[in-house]
């Protein structure tokens, strides 16, 4: 013999009193949830950019051209600066593009601040970038002819790197002026025939500075054929998390540390390494 039963009334309507208040509760995490999702998050992302050989020519004209000296640098190879692309401040980054770009190795979400410090829109960003530009160019050329003893007043440096920008050019800008004006001291270049690429700032004493985004601009000098690559030795670290392979760390502190270096590479001699 079986018997059944129904619920209490005031059972019933317990639960579906939790249950309504379950769902109120819930309201404000699924809408934390929605805004999450679509509001605008304060990242940049980035990813690999363009390289320039600073011994070659940019629309035409050569990347480093030096007046009131003869080259004396025949170099084959090539010196590669290195840069990452990176959104438009202005631009809507929102949770969906973080996590996708999370998952990718050629993708870096970057603090918006970090990419383009002191705010404002791209307009300003252009500028801070030009004037960073000019200044690392200055800084490069007072580096490369101290380190070769030569004068500013006889010799006149004009360097061309067309759209890009920052600080970051600076290390291989004054390698570029050394290869031109000296080369390896005996009639050959710097690189031996290699591609060597880099980044790093550098100051007017030739000491070599940290920059951004190194683990993209390694990818973006595997992609253009270098097997070398030199970096600030402060950041052998973040470079070796996410390293292409095939492309070789070299790090460096100083221009001469970087001469020494490509010494190094083109005798098959010594080669710092992270």
């Amino acid at each position: 013999m079986s018997a059944s039963s129904t619920p209490a009334p005031q059972a019933e309507g317990q639960r579906r009193t939790r249950r309504r208040t379950l769902a109120l509760c819930a309201l404000p995490v699924v809408l934390l949830l929605v805004v999450a999702l679509f509001a605008p998050l304060p990242y940049s992302l980035a990813q690999p950019g363009e390289t320039a050989n600073v011994l070659g020519r940019r629309d035409g004209k050569p990347v480093i051209a030096v007046e009131g000296a003869q080259a004396q640098g025949r170099d084959k190879g090539r010196l590669m600066s290195v840069t990452i692309a990176a959104t438009q401040p202005e631009a809507t980054v929102r949770l969906p593009d973080v996590v996708r770009s999370w998952f990718r190795e050629d993708r870096a979400v970057m603090p918006r601040e970090a990419v383009y410090p002191g705010g404002g829109d791209t307009k300003d960003a252009e500028k801070r970038i030009s004037e960073e530009m000019k200044d690392s160019q200055h800084k490069a050329v007072t580096a490369a002819l101290r380190q070769l003893h030569r004068s500013p007043k006889d010799i006149h440096v004009k360097l061309r790197l067309g759209d890009v920008g920052g600080p970051s050019a600076g290390l291989f800008f004054a390698l570029g002026i050394v290869d031109k004006l000296d080369g390896d001291g005996a009639g050959g270049g710097l690189t031996g025939g290699r591609t060597v690429a880099g980044t790093g700032t550098i100051d007017a004493d030739g000491k070599v500075g940290a920059v951004g985004g190194v683990p993209l601009k390694t990818q973006a000098a595997r992609r253009d054929g270098a097997t070398f690559f030199l970096l600030p030795k402060s950041q052998c670290g973040e470079a070796s998390a996410e390293l292409p392979s095939g492309l070789r760390l070299v790090p460096v502190g100083s221009l001469q540390g970087a001469l020494d270096a490509l010494k190094g590479i083109r005798t098959h001699g010594k080669v710092p390494s992270c």
